[in-house]
């Protein structure tokens, strides 16, 4: 269930967008699911549906879904996402990776949990 937090520095729109983008990681929605419309999104979120509006587009922009004129909007296979973005995301792994590593965290305890995480299972 997506909900908001009004007291989050970040805009509404960019919660929605986080949200939606970690249920496409991790599975929760998968390739051709359909999102709930603009207006129920809304409607469910007590929030303007120009809000809901710009958070899909902009997942649209990234290769996240795609919307189709008069039936919805539907997760896209993961290979479409925006390369750009993955290659950011990589690069705040990286910089997160060398913060834990000078804290004290060990190289093995991360690649550890990156095999919880079943990092050796996707391509």
């Amino acid at each position: 269930m997506r909900t908001l937090d009004f007291r989050d520095s970040r805009p509404l729109y960019e919660q929605i967008i986080a949200q939606i983008r970690q249920e496409i990681a991790s599975d929760i929605l998968q390739e051709g699911d359909q999102l709930p419309s603009v207006r129920e999104m809304a409607s469910t979120l007590s929030i303007n549906p120009n809000t809901i509006q710009r958070a899909y587009r902009e997942l649209e922009n990234a290769g996240w879904i795609i919307s189709i004129p008069g039936k919805g909007s539907f997760v896209c296979p993961k290979k479409n996402k925006d390369s750009s973005e993955t290659e950011k995301l990589l690069e705040t792994f990286d910089e997160t990776s060398k913060t834990l590593i000078n804290l004290g965290v060990s190289p093995m305890e991360l690649v550890s949990r990156l095999t919880q995480l079943g990092g050796g299972n996707h391509a």
